[in-house]
């Protein structure tokens, strides 16, 4: 275990380390340039054509376009002057071509054998390594051969064919049937006089046949390789510039002037700042605790209340999709997989319930997980979605495998109840967060604590990671939230305006590119960020009473929240009304 500090070099630490006040002139450049970023973006809404899944358009597994692909690189190597590595490649992959042109030509050479009738030839060829699983083509070989032989009338050979090829291979026959006619062809004076062979038109048309079904068999044509492939100047580039349009196309703001992508490694996404409510979900019959959108998409949002359900909501009309009864306690928390298919909840009847969120709307719960003793308030999918961790009252951290819904292994070792737990991005790590107003890393695979935070002065009533898994975000009732570099274990961050100090769960985010931070507050306001200098950037609201959670969604560009009246809301940017009271923004940085 590893502590940071004592007391006194804790608040030593965070009067040296943490954002200091800037001055006004600072401050108020730097809240106008992120307000200027919001202002150039025009919203489309939410896009109403469709476009085919890109993975039913393009095959990456085709071979011609793997050779495609390859054909790019290499062009766009020797344009960038990398031509040693453009050689290297090229060279390789004609290696690899010179392979499938002898491959090629021996799939002539036993089509060749086949209209010849040269068995012989074709038994050799097909025993080698590309067709020595074949064993239905060998099948079909030795029948086109056995029945010539009883077309000729030669039995005894036809026989012994049938005794040592044909009666090993009996099971891959089309039919029941079709073994016995060709043992009953033993006793008749031609092919056509079995059931199976009525259609049966001779040697050649059956050679043919079997020629055909070969290469239906193999899907294999031979490339004609006599002209080089001409690749269109800057190819790669091109198609990449495309790929870039058609996300800033079907964005959910258009930017006024035209964006410079920085990195082709993260979906393009607009800079935005909410501004205005843009729907309301009501249907809860009691506060609202947690919320998440379903799936990296984001096209659904689910939440958990005090009501002991959980509801399914269309992100765009605030329409009540799905109920998902069961709970018979408030739900705490709640964690969604990629695909948006499975959702998991943490309730305070001790349960985390897993539910197939596109199964019967009422009756779809998969998995109920039990062990914890009494409240369970975290849950968390693991980055690779075959387990989960659970935390709680009970001061315990638990993994479980989602499939068979047993605890897999134990974590212990906070000092009281544990009120949020994730993943690392990669997944070897947990970060849990407690009321005894630490953070601990846990190894996943020895279960040991690895790492200790204790910076804060309250209960730790949220965690999370950015995308790469350097950062750490945490909420506490000190009133502040901090970013934390987890690499060098200490604060570089402190969020402070908002109000957490009492029994709630106040949990924080990211919010835009992560480079915005968005948390709830007692007072019924979502405040909003700058991740870089930890300047208060927006307020949003006032709503009736606490806010408990705040989530942004990359790609729907939308903030959703929830808190104690009930209601799940979300927040955009509308260019018609007043971005925020910049004064009063600045008032409260002052304050800090």
């Amino acid at each position: 275990m590893v502590s940071l500090a004592s007391h006194n070099h804790k608040h030593y630490h965070d009067l040296t380390c943490c954002n200091e006040l800037e001055q006004p002139s600072q401050t108020k450049s730097r809240i106008e340039t992120i307000y200027e970023r919001s202002r150039n973006v025009i919203p489309v809404g939410k896009q109403s054509r469709s476009f085919p899944w890109y993975e039913q358009i393009l095959d990456p597994k085709d071979r011609r376009l793997k050779e495609d692909i390859i054909r790019l690189i290499v062009q766009y190597l020797q344009e960038e002057d990398y031509l040693y590595s453009a050689a290297a490649l090229q060279d390789e992959a004609n290696v690899k071509h010179k392979d499938v042109l002898a491959q090629q030509a021996h799939l002539q050479r036993v089509k060749t054998a086949i209209v010849e009738g040269d068995w012989a030839e074709v038994e050799k060829l097909c025993s080698q390594a590309t067709f020595k699983n074949l064993k239905s083509f060998l099948y079909e070989v030795y029948k086109q051969q056995y029945l010539e032989l009883v077309d000729r009338q030669e039995y005894q050979k036809a026989f012994v064919l049938l005794q040592k090829r044909l009666k090993s291979l009996e099971g891959y026959a089309q039919r029941l049937e079709e073994f016995h006619d060709l043992c009953y062809l033993l006793t008749c004076k031609s092919v056509n006089e079995a059931k199976s062979f009525r259609d049966w038109n001779g040697i050649m048309a059956g050679r043919e046949a079997l020629v055909e079904q070969f290469s239906r068999l193999l899907d294999f044509e031979v490339t004609d390789t006599s002209a080089p492939i001409q690749v269109p100047p800057s190819r790669l580039v091109q198609l990449l510039q495309q790929a870039v349009a058609y996300q800033v196309e079907f964005s959910r703001y258009h930017p006024k002037a035209l964006p410079r992508i920085k990195t082709l490694l993260e979906d393009y996404h607009c800079f935005v700042l909410p501004n205005r409510e843009k729907q309301r979900f009501v249907g809860h019959q009691s506060n609202v605790k947690c919320v998440k959108f379903v799936g990296e998409i984001g096209a659904h949002l689910v939440s958990g209340s005090s009501d002991n359900s959980l509801i399914l909501w269309d992100t765009e009309t605030g329409e009540k999709l799905a109920s998902f009864i069961g709970h018979t306690s408030r739900i705490w928390d709640v964690d969604v997989t990629r695909g948006g298919g499975f959702i998991a909840s943490a309730s305070g009847d001790g349960t985390v319930r897993i539910w197939d969120a596109k199964s019967d709307l009422r009756s779809s719960c998969r998995t109920i997980i039990s062990g914890h003793v009494r409240d369970v308030y975290t849950v968390s999918y693991h980055p690779r979605e075959n387990h989960l961790v659970t935390g709680g009252y009970d001061k315990s951290l638990r993994l479980v495998d989602v499939r068979t819904g047993q605890t897999i292994k134990t974590f212990t070792g906070h000092d009281a109840s544990i009120s949020k737990a994730v993943f690392n991005p990669h997944g070897n790590l947990i970060i849990s967060g407690s009321k005894d107003s630490t953070i601990k890393f846990w190894d996943v695979i020895s279960g040991v604590c690895v790492k200790t935070l204790s910076s804060h002065l309250g209960e730790v009533t949220a965690v999370e990671t950015n995308a790469s898994g350097s950062l750490l975000l945490s909420s506490s009732k000190d009133n502040s939230n901090r970013l934390w570099d987890i690499r060098m274990a200490r604060p570089t961050r402190r969020f402070k305006g908002h109000q957490n100090t009492s029994k709630n769960f106040i949990r924080v985010g990211f919010g835009t590119n992560e480079e915005l931070v968005v948390g709830g507050s007692e007072d019924g306001f979502v405040y909003i960020w700058d991740t870089e200098t930890g300047n208060l950037v927006q307020k949003l609201g006032p709503c009736m009473g606490p806010i408990y959670a705040a989530q942004w969604c990359n790609r729907q560009s939308l903030l959703a929240s929830c808190g104690h009246d009930g209601m799940v809301r979300t927040w955009w940017f509308d260019p018609s009304a007043p971005l925020t009271d910049e004064d009063k923004i600045y008032e409260t940085k002052e304050c800090f």
